[in-house]
């Protein structure tokens, strides 16, 4: 007699199919996510808050609906706590806001909602995401669940584990230098950095700012492509946003995949780099690879400006009127960006221009582009920074980043895939990057590399 799996190891997509065919309810899904939190999270802290009280009753909303509400119906999912969700506490990793509870969501949450989704909580992050580890004075360390002595990578870290201990089976992320994909990469998901722009984000300060954006973390593609398919689209508050592009082009039998280990600029450890280079053998089984980068000299010190001064420009008055509750990783990002002129950030932008169009060059002649999806692997919890690579001392807390960071930078979409590992080690991903508003021949890349090459989720040691 084969017994049932349990909901709590079904993909978002499998456990909504089910739900839609009432061979489960949404309240059954529910309570095992529930249940499998109280077990899991008094170690991995991947929660800042639960809502058992609520998720129950949107679940049993769902239960009661004559037809499902969209593709995500009764779903349960995590809200990364840097983004606003209706009548539930968001910190944004912070004491100052330890009890603000929004009285309206974030347009993604709405769109979730809007598909079926049901909120299960807030997923936590370091201090308004600016840490290498994701903890603050609230919540955490984010443990890994492949060795909980280990950080689950900031600032996404949350959401990673809570999907990889499946405590949900899709969580929501922010990007602004690989807040997705490094937590993706040491827990062993995937998750996808979209076209900024395709996620709309009204409320957002700066509408003219690219260097951050929504994402989603899962254990396989398909969840990935039906959560960016629910909350993509246009919002005429937001002036970068867009409507869904055409990308009709077809996959080629054998791609050509231009691969970097490090965009000829950045700091990777060796033994990153040797996991990349088997990574690169197994897709050379599958298609055409050629050893290219981008012309991206300058581009460190370009996105270090460019950061520098939005934080100082979002958080500058904290600094000023509270500087003691805040932490010393805040305190000092604010304080890189005070000292800027507005000749250097418009310098960045030069560059930056220059480097995207360096990029667009690079895909005349490659289907895609491959890197690593982090730079080292995942370090004790007890380390904030990343301050050294292989024993080379690195010049800012930021420049780890440097492997994720240059893709935010030009704002091409990143799909992060985990590669095949043995059975003693840590996880691993790559970064696969293609053209602005590229992501379903990216999703169907994906699916090959998982079913070709096993570029596949595996969960962590119970």
């Amino acid at each position: 007699m084969t017994s049932q799996p349990s909901p709590c190891d079904l993909t978002a997509t499998t456990l909504a199919r089910a739900i839609a065919r009432r061979e489960l309810s949404a309240r059954e899904a529910v309570d095992a996510h529930l249940a499998r939190i109280a077990r899991e999270d008094a170690e991995l802290w991947a929660f800042v808050t639960v809502d058992a009280e609520g998720v129950r009753r949107a679940a049993d909303v769902c239960d009661a609906a004559p037809a499902p509400f969209g593709p995500l119906h009764g779903v349960p999912v995590a809200i990364k706590d840097l983004t606003d969700t209706a009548g539930l506490t968001t910190t944004y990793g912070s004491v100052l806001f330890r009890d603000h509870v929004p009285a309206q969501d974030d347009l993604v949450v709405e769109r979730l909602r809007r598909a079926g989704a049901v909120v299960i909580g807030k997923t936590n992050t370091p201090e308004f995401g600016f840490g290498a580890v994701c903890t603050n004075r609230l919540c955490g360390p984010t443990r890994n669940p492949f060795d909980k002595a280990l950080t689950s990578g900031g600032s996404s870290g949350g959401s990673a584990v809570a999907v990889a201990s499946r405590m949900v089976p899709l969580a929501h992320g922010t990007d602004f230098g690989g807040s997705v994909r490094t937590p993706a990469s040491f827990c062993d998901v995937a998750s996808i950095r979209p076209t900024p722009g395709r996620i709309a984000s009204p409320r957002r300060p700066l509408g003219w700012d690219m260097l951050a954006t929504h994402g989603f973390l899962a254990r396989d593609v398909e969840d990935l492509e039906l959560a960016l398919s629910v909350c993509a689209g246009r919002d005429a508050r937001d002036p970068l946003s867009i409507d869904v592009p055409s990308d009709d082009r077809s996959l080629a039998d054998r791609p050509r995949i231009a691969v970097t280990p490090d965009f000829g600029v950045a700091t990777v450890a060796r033994e990153v780099r040797a996991r990349f280079e088997k990574a690169c053998e197994a897709l050379a089984r599958i298609a055409d690879l050629a050893p290219s980068s981008p012309d991206c000299g300058g581009a460190i010190e370009t996105f270090r400006t460019l950061r520098a001064a939005h934080i100082a420009n979002s958080y500058g008055d904290l600094l000023k009127t509270r500087r003691a509750e805040l932490t010393p990783t805040v305190i000092w990002n604010i304080e890189a960006g005070a000292k800027l002129s507005a000749e250097d950030y418009l310098n960045a932008e030069r560059r930056r221009t220059a480097i995207y169009r360096s990029f667009r060059e690079l895909f005349t002649r490659a289907d895609f582009l491959v890197a690593p999806a982090a730079s080292v692997f995942p370090w004790p919890n007890e380390i904030s920074d990343v301050t050294a690579i292989d024993g080379a001392p690195l010049e800012t807390p930021i420049d780890y980043l440097a492997i994720t960071f240059i893709v935010s930078l030009v704002g091409f979409p990143v799909l992060t895939l985990p590669t095949r590992r043995g059975v003693n080690e840590m996880p691993f991903g790559i970064q696969i990057i293609a053209p602005p508003g590229c992501e379903s021949r990216l999703f169907a890349f994906g699916r090959t590399l998982e079913n070709k090459l096993g570029f596949a989720h595996r969960r962590p040691p119970t």
